[in-house]
């Protein structure tokens, strides 16, 4: 596989003396573009190096606007500054939309271009405690990252304001070059993303909006998707989510105290931590590794023997002791295999308890009785289940076990996406991925969720996918960081990623 040091030096000698700079890559389309035969991509590299300060400006100055939706935290900001980010890499139309939560922000380029692609944006991040980091969240200071090279630290720099910046900055330089966009682009923004979308729907179904989304051939969200060896994932879909509180208290219970008490009188009166302790047990098998919901598993689909395969050839490349070291483990799930681990990873819904709160967590001891409990949890879900199904069947196994008193508060959530293999949006990645000489495995279904069945579904029913190389970690984690200066020559920094972006706007242009 050719590095990305020398893709640079053969973009600067001559992008395309033909398709033949890439060998492998070579052959993915005949006769070659237009778009290749005028050294477009040379034009486009040689801006996106001289923008690069300005985009290390936009992905740091960005950083330091917290916008956080489950704190309320600068979301009026939030949406003002996308919305701007997105008039100065050349949007027009641009509009702030109000929800029933917090806005979103959508805008068009039209370049009169055959073909439209939309592109999902995500201007909200996660909490963060400043105590657990090692540079302040929200300085985007530069730091070394071993194996990789420099990279800018701070909440949200990969998840996911590094990458969409990396998506503008491939705009800023396609215009900087005096080129013209391939495509059209219709740009749809929430800020709801990391409490479980729960308004984004309304976003995406707005007449306008919906009318721009139906002309498009996929919309897909930035993503850095490169570990070391420099190998890409393609995801063909992604689990569903919800997101939700258990909440056990004496007052709905009519049990118990309404507040906290003096643990003494535990001998004379009911817990309500216990009894969400018990509710919970009900959930899952006793050693919580399986739903135990009724009717859970009714609609969930298994993978096809396809699917299986396509794991099993993608865990072939895979590291499993680097995987588990990173982990912190040193067994998966029921002692299975690899292999086995990696298709229960995809296949499997979850049940998964994020957080416990009752009673005092201070300190020291406290010597109370809990007048009320709530656990965090989040469901994953597979295809065919539904987030309305899903809920409703948790409320009825509540009931059917007696804990009809047990609150179920639902902040948000969606349905599994799933994308064809034969789509041109997939079709147009791979294309794109071989002719940067960057290997790729199918993935049937990431572990991980996004709201991209918003789009997948009725009414928008187009293709939606992940696309883009580059590197970062610690998404959700202190020390969240997006590379800028790659020191791997298989790994993508700031300027090659701008480029692939770019790549993938030509390809989706040209390819049948």
């Amino acid at each position: 596989m050719m590095d990305f040091r020398e893709l640079n030096r053969l973009n600067r000698r001559d992008m395309l003396r033909g398709t033949a700079m890439l060998g492998a890559g070579a052959a993915f389309m005949q006769p070659v573009p237009l778009w290749a035969q005028s050294g477009t991509m040379t034009d486009i590299r040689k801006a996106a190096e001289a923008g690069k300060d300005a985009s290390i400006k936009r992905i740091r100055d960005w950083i330091a606007l917290p916008s956080i939706a489950a704190e309320n935290r600068s979301m009026p900001e939030g949406a003002a500054y996308m919305a701007e980010l997105a008039k100065d890499a050349g949007f027009t139309n641009v509009e702030i939309v109000p929800t029933d939560g917090h806005p979103g922000v959508f805008g068009t380029i039209d370049v009169g271009a055959k073909r439209t692609l939309g592109i999902y944006f995500m201007y909200d991040v996660k909490q963060y405690d400043p105590a657990e980091w090692s540079s302040p969240p929200l300085e985007g200071k530069m730091v070394e990252r071993p194996g990789f090279g420099q990279a800018i630290m701070g909440r949200g720099a990969v998840n996911q304001k590094g990458p969409e910046a990396t998506f503008l900055a491939a705009l800023h330089a396609i215009r900087a070059a005096g080129r013209k966009l391939p495509v059209n682009i219709v740009l749809v923004c929430e800020g709801e993303e990391e409490i479980g979308s729960p308004h984004f729907r309304q976003i995406a179904t707005k007449p306008n909006i919906l009318a721009a989304l139906k002309k498009c051939e996929g919309i897909f969200i930035p993503f850095a998707s490169q570990g070391k060896t420099g190998n890409v994932t393609v995801n063909l879909g992604s689990k569903g989510i919800i997101e939700l509180e258990l909440i056990a208290s004496g007052e709905k219970w009519g049990r118990g105290p309404k507040g906290d008490v003096h643990s003494s009188l535990k001998a004379m009166v009911d817990s309500p931590a216990w009894r969400l302790v018990q509710a919970l047990q009900t959930l899952v098998t006793p050693d919580g590794n399986k739903p135990a919901i009724e009717g859970w598993f009714e609609n969930v689909r298994p993978l096809t023997e396809r699917e299986k395969t396509l794991i099993r050839e993608a865990a072939k490349a895979g590291d499993e002791a680097q995987q588990k070291a990173a982990l912190g483990i040193t067994h998966w799930i029921d002692n299975l295999s690899y292999d086995d681990a990696l298709i229960r990873l995809a296949q499997e819904p979850t049940v998964n308890i994020e957080g416990l709160v009752a009673g005092y967590t201070g300190p020291g001891g406290k010597t109370v009785l809990p007048g009320k409990a709530v656990a965090k949890l989040d469901l994953r879900l597979v295809p065919n289940q539904t987030r309305a199904e899903a809920e409703k069947k948790l409320r009825a196994h509540l009931d059917k076990h007696g804990f009809t008193d047990v609150e179920v508060n639902v902040s948000g959530g969606y349905d599994p996406t799933e994308v064809a293999e034969d789509s041109r949006l997939v079709r147009s990645e791979l294309a794109t991925y071989k002719k940067l000489g960057v290997a790729t495995s199918l993935n049937p279904r990431m572990a991980g969720s996004w709201p991209g069945s918003t789009f997948t579904a009725p009414p928008v029913s187009i293709p939606a996918a992940h696309f883009g190389i580059g590197h970062g970690s610690g998404a959700h984690a202190p020390d969240e960081y997006f590379l800028i200066d790659s020191t791997n020559p298989k790994v993508a920094g700031l300027v090659d990623a701008t480029m692939g972006f770019a790549e993938f706007l030509y390809v989706l242009a040209s390819i049948k």
